[in-house]
């Protein structure tokens, strides 16, 4: 079985980790590297598909917390959702694959250029 050679980024980590690294703290990290990589269009795109999805989720989650009972159980429901989609895209980035999340995805990759 042949292993993939990944490329070195301008950053100098591996593309798939970098990727993988995109997701890690949400949309912070996301922000992060799509400030600092200028050049991988691959880290670009994660950087742009973590922020464009973890931000808005954020503010979601955060608002339905300030809703009483209803609030906190949707709020629970969406973080836990959110949780396994953190999982998810943190996964596929790390095996090298471009996943893209729908409209988000397609979002991602017209910012990323």
């Amino acid at each position: 079985m042949c292993l993939p050679q990944w490329k070195k980024t301008s950053l100098g980590i591996e593309e798939n980790l970098e990727a993988l690294l995109c997701y890690i703290l949400g949309w912070v990290t996301g922000l992060i590297f799509y400030l600092l990589e200028k050049e991988n269009k691959f880290i670009r795109f994660h950087a742009m598909q973590s922020i464009l999805t973890f931000f808005p989720l954020s503010i979601i989650i955060w608002i339905l917390f300030l809703i009483p009972f209803i609030g906190w159980v949707l709020g629970g429901l969406l973080s836990i959702l959110s949780f396994v989609l953190w999982v998810v895209l943190m996964i596929k980035a790390y095996q090298g694959e471009k996943y893209k999340l729908p409209i988000v995805g397609d979002m991602a990759e017209r910012y990323s250029q």
